[in-house]
């Protein structure tokens, strides 16, 4: 009994640390993948870099999206800008992946035209764009 008891705690910080293990993988990956990005490449280019594949991981989160989500925006005149995050940083080891520990990539008409969150930022203002 004592033996089953000791083999279960093994197996158990065995699977809390590999799930941190995986997540930390697809977030370095996509760091590593980021640098390989320049401005102008087409969207079919980036998303060939960045991946699309959703990886399934032990623990929490049990699966990370890449990118993890999308949206578009829209701005005054027609300007529409269609923003990937991908997951890259750890602000907290709690097993949650927040907005801050997201990249934006920023398209317009299928061109990537920057990434990171300033840039973003400096977009928004720029076409007048309201989040909600």
């Amino acid at each position: 009994m004592r033996g089953k008891k000791l083999l279960a705690a093994f197996l158990l910080v065995l699977v809390i640390g590999m799930s941190g293990c995986s997540a930390d993988r697809v977030r370095l990956v996509n760091r590593r993948n980021s640098m390989k990005l320049s401005i102008g490449m087409a969207r079919g280019e980036v998303l060939n870099i960045m991946g699309t594949k959703t990886i399934h991981t032990l623990g929490i989160p049990s699966a990370i999206n890449n990118p993890y989500r999308s949206e578009v925006l829209y701005g005054k005149n027609g300007k529409t800008l269609e923003v990937l995050y991908y997951y890259t940083d750890i602000q907290r080891r709690n097993g949650a992946i927040t907005d801050d520990e997201l990249t934006p990539l920023v398209f317009d008409d299928d061109i990537l035209i920057g990434w990171g969150r300033g840039f973003l930022q400096e977009n928004i203002q720029k076409y007048e764009i309201r989040i909600r």
